[in-house]
């Protein structure tokens, strides 16, 4: 949280610097101006270098652990299932209510112009509009390597992905070196974005400083505008709980709202999923779910499932989008949509910035959309992160009940009789849970 305060004072600190300066018309501001963008280029090629290895290494890490979770039992299995069918649903809602939220209520044109022009992003055009057979024909890649050269993201994402799933079926003698392998480079790179992030109070003043001066006091009103846009995406999909709950786990709607609120109460007040934990073990007792099926559900929702990330991750490209007057076609949000559900895997276990930046920034380079508003965006991101973590928090409850009334489900929660889990089954069921435990918190794919 510390540094949290600290990038959004350095937002403030350069914001008002550069619109003080700009009133009072200082000379050598020009100068100033052109010094700031290179020091917020420079923290900003810093982070665009990691993104490759991160998030290569990071899916395939997340999704070996993704399978190990699956393999713990059935009610395991089909908990997995269900938390990537949801996952998809909400990156699907994100992508319809967005574009339409901003064609409704978009940023005043005069600071939309302002802010586009405030940004030294060179030349960068979206992704250029396709028909459904080339957008397929080209999410498939026929290089790899030539995939990451090109930054083509969506194709490296996917070939990743299936590598993972191939490499999560070998023998443990094959697999885990393999997997051991990645996570060591994941845990490497991600000292460099730790290095990196701990400048980030000075690029973001040097970057906030070129936008005050540029744009003068219509940047507040834009994050203002952000905020109420990013946060609506989460909204939906925290809405979405409710008849998952209703439908799906054949509960009252007041009866639902009731149980949940005690873990809604805890999410707001802490912003992780992992301390609500308890008061959702009690939600769920409290709605019928047997102990067997909810000891097992939720600790694999906290520890690889964010029912809000793709769908705020994608909100926030689709937004920077907006700002910066890109038009963008149906297949370059296709294609952000399906890079935010997928990434999502690889990022729930990293830390609030960390996981903001490298979530968000693979969705916008497949979408051909510049990252350095990212670093703007960042240091507001305290209140959409609330938004995460409840809406996350409300359907992990709501999906467990779900779990629990499915046939199969169902039936092995009978026949254990709601008895107590073994601490083996446990272990099976959250392998992930133990980065959870470092204090991590929901922010951005986290």
């Amino acid at each position: 949280m510390a540094r949290t305060w600290f990038i959004l004072s350095a937002l403030i600190a350069g914001l008002a610097l550069g619109v003080g300066s700009s009133l009072l018309r200082l000379g050598g501001l020009d100068q100033a101006v052109a010094i700031s963008d290179s020091i917020g280029g420079v923290w900003l090629d810093g982070l665009r270098m990691t993104i490759i290895p991160l998030v290569v290494s990071l899916l395939i890490t997340g999704i070996a652990k993704t399978v190990d979770s699956a393999r713990g039992d059935r009610v395991a299995m089909r908990s997995v299932i269900t938390f990537i069918a949801l996952l998809w649903i909400s990156t699907a809602m994100a992508a319809v209510l967005v574009p339409a939220l901003l064609a409704l209520f978009p940023m005043p044109a005069d600071a939309a112009r302002a802010l586009a022009a405030s940004l030294s992003t060179g030349h960068h055009d979206p992704a250029p509009a396709v028909g459904i057979g080339a957008f397929l024909r080209s999410i498939v890649p026929t290089n790899p390597i030539a995939a990451a050269a090109n930054d083509a993201l969506l194709p490296l994402i996917l070939f990743t992905a299936v590598f993972a799933v191939a490499l999560a079926r070998l023998p443990a003698a094959q697999r885990e070196p393999v997997t051991a392998f990645f996570d060591t480079i994941a845990s490497a790179v991600l000292l460099i974005v730790g290095w990196v992030l701990a400048l980030a109070p000075i690029g973001v003043l040097a970057l906030a400083f070129g936008v005050g001066a540029r744009a003068g006091t219509s940047a507040i009103g834009a994050l203002a505008h952000y905020v109420v846009i990013v946060s609506s995406a989460g909204l939906a999909a925290w809405a979405l709980a409710y008849p998952v709950a209703v439908f799906g786990g054949r509960v009252r709607l007041l009866a639902f709202a009731k149980a949940v609120a005690p873990a809604q109460a805890v999410a707001l007040s802490t912003q992780s999923s992992l301390a609500s934990l308890p008061p959702m073990l009690k939600a769920s007792a409290d709605l019928g779910v047997a102990p067997s099926v909810a000891r097992v559900s939720l600790p694999v929702a906290v520890a690889i499932f964010r029912v809000t990330s793709p769908a705020m991750n994608l909100a926030v490209a689709i937004y920077v989008a907006h700002w910066l007057g890109l038009p963008l076609a149906p297949s370059a949000i296709a294609a952000g949509a399906a890079v935010a559900a997928i990434t999502t895997i690889g990022s729930v276990s990293l830390p609030g910035q960390v996981s903001f930046l490298t979530s968000i920034a693979p969705i916008c380079v497949a979408m051909g959309i510049p990252i350095e508003p990212l670093a703007l965006l960042i240091a507001v991101e305290m209140i959409p992160d609330l938004v995460r973590t409840v809406g996350n928090v409300t359907m992990d409850v709501a999906a467990t009940t779900a779990i629990a009334r499915m046939g199969p489900a169902r039936r092995e929660a009978d026949a254990l009789g709601g008895e107590e889990m073994t601490d083996e089954r446990t272990m099976a069921a959250q392998p992930a849970l133990a980065a959870d435990a470092a204090g991590v918190r929901d922010n951005g794919g986290g």
